[in-house]
């Protein structure tokens, strides 16, 4: 008797949602790619070097504390928009070809997108603004 092997369908608009929500810890990375992504692991690292810039310069400024899971989190938009602009077919024949089933995005990806548009481009402008602001002035503006 042969055992049938069920392949999991990956839904695109979840998978963009997960970047767009969790995409500073890899959600994203883990749904599509599981535990053997190595840009899963990679998010995940922002964590422990958030915690390392803390043991090692506890008096700098809390932004430095935070700037890995900060980047980490901006490359989570960045993957959320590579995400949910590709085409269903490209999607399919990368995430799903053997599901049986094929990706037919509608509207609530578009409004992920628009999110993840205004969310990370106004987090980067905030970051590089924040740093500029430490690296040239000492913090003088906030």
């Amino acid at each position: 008797m042969t055992e049938v092997h069920q392949v999991r369908h990956k839904n695109k608009t979840l998978a963009t949602l997960l970047a767009f929500l969790l995409g500073g810890i890899g959600a994203q990375r883990l749904y599509l790619g599981g535990l053997r992504d190595r840009a899963l692991w990679a998010h995940l690292s922002a964590l422990p070097l958030c915690a390392a810039a803390s043991a090692l310069w506890p008096h700098a400024d809390a932004f430095y504390h935070l700037l890995p899971i900060i980047v980490s989190g901006l490359i989570g938009f960045l993957e959320a928009l590579v995400m949910g602009l590709t085409s269903d077919e490209k999607w399919d024949a990368r995430y799903n070809p053997a599901s049986g089933r094929q990706s037919a995005s509608q509207w609530p990806l578009a409004v992920i997108l628009v999110a993840s548009m205004m969310l990370g481009a106004g987090s980067l402008i905030a970051t590089m603004s924040r740093l500029f602001d430490l690296l040239y002035t000492g913090g003088a503006y906030g």
